[in-house]
């Protein structure tokens, strides 16, 4: 009877960094792709790489939410109430003139 190779004791994917699980990813295509994974290993190698990439895709999106938000961020503030900035001075200075031409 063959001898199974026990499972690799791996890092829960929540705890690997985007570079990491990225990484892993790619070492677990690689066995899929020249034929490495043993058939016993298949489904759990598998599982491994989606429950990655969903981890991935998790960091990308809170990553693309906080980019989002500090670009926001970035607009400038509104005017404390009753003030006028310079641009809005010039354009009522101008109003009043027409008005009262």
């Amino acid at each position: 009877m063959a001898e199974r190779k026990p499972s690799p004791k791996r890092t829960p994917a929540r705890s690997l960094s985007f570079g990491e699980a990225v990484s892993e990813v790619e070492e677990i295509l690689a066995g899929l792709e020249q034929d490495t994974v043993d058939i016993d290993r298949l489904g759990t190698e598998v599982a491994r790489a989606v429950e990655l990439i969903q981890v991935c895709r998790e960091k990308l999106e809170k990553t693309d939410r906080e980019v989002r938000d500090l670009v926001a961020g970035l607009a400038a503030p509104p005017a404390p109430d009753g003030a006028v900035d310079d641009a809005d001075a010039d354009d009522d200075e101008g109003a009043d003139e027409d008005d009262e031409a």
